[in-house]
């Protein structure tokens, strides 16, 4: 997989932190020309200073505007083509009951996980064509499948993203594009550690509750790691994943429901 990977131009969204960097780290590792872009200046900063040789960009993708400009700066370091894009930028959204929720929130939630997976899409795929193939990868969720109470917008803008995915492997399969969703059960880290914090209060449990109950509806009763995230980008890219289209692939040790 390392010498295939050899080479190849990838852009990952939200790079610079959390799942995007372990994804970004994860194709590096296997030769890849890495791009990233993300909102964190401060995390942007760090990725500059540990890997100078990635291309990194400050990037909302939510804003039309800024993803036009930084795909400008993609097509010049990749010659004009892409082989892989990885679509991690998300937000957690707010928590509450459906009736709390503001309408800015919503609108922001939608705008950053399904209709800047659109905005980078629709830009991505000419240098995809035009590298004469490759590979989409969609982070979704196990709320992308699964419904999840006090989380209305996350899961819904989450649903969308599959229908985007399984869409775009028929309509872009002709041109030898693979498109794909990965599906990430509970992910430890900062970002889930905020989530369950705000969950816990929304609820009225304590924290140690809220993380009991993230994992008691999980099979194998475990969160799992970015880098497991991130080994599943690498197959869904690489050779061994080459006839793999239009599946969403969780990895989360079978959650069977969220709460």
């Amino acid at each position: 997989m390392t010498e295939m990977l050899s080479g190849r131009r990838v852009l990952v969204t939200a790079g610079a932190g959390g799942i995007g960097l372990a994804i970004a780290t994860a194709f590096h590792g296997a030769g890849a020309r890495v791009v990233i872009c993300d909102v964190d200046e401060t995390a942007l900063a760090r990725a500059r200073q540990s890997h100078p040789d990635w291309l990194v960009l400050a990037c909302d993708v939510s804003r039309r505007e800024q993803v036009d400009a930084m795909f400008e700066a993609v097509k010049a370091q990749g010659g004009g083509a892409l082989d892989v894009l990885v679509n991690n930028a998300g937000i957690a959204g707010p928590t509450g009951g459906i009736e709390t929720l503001e309408p800015d929130d919503w609108d922001r939630t939608i705008a950053v996980n399904l209709t800047g997976v659109y905005l980078v899409t629709r830009r991505a795929v000419p240098l995809l064509k035009a590298a004469g193939g490759g590979a989409i990868i969609n982070i979704s969720s196990a709320a992308g499948k699964l419904g999840f109470p006090l989380r209305t917008p996350y899961s819904a803008s989450k649903f969308g993203v599959i229908g985007l995915t399984e869409t775009l492997a028929m309509e872009l399969g002709p041109d030898q594009i693979r498109v794909n969703a990965i599906l990430p059960g509970v992910v430890a880290g900062d970002r889930q550690d905020r989530v369950l914090e705000t969950k816990a209060r929304a609820s009225g449990i304590s924290l140690d509750e809220q993380r009991r109950l993230a994992v008691a509806r999980v099979s194998m009763r475990t969160m799992v790691l970015a880098d497991d995230i991130a080994q599943a980008a690498l197959f869904l890219a690489g050779p061994a994943g080459r006839y793999v289209s239009g599946e969403r692939l969780s990895v989360g040790g079978n959650v069977e429901a969220l709460s």
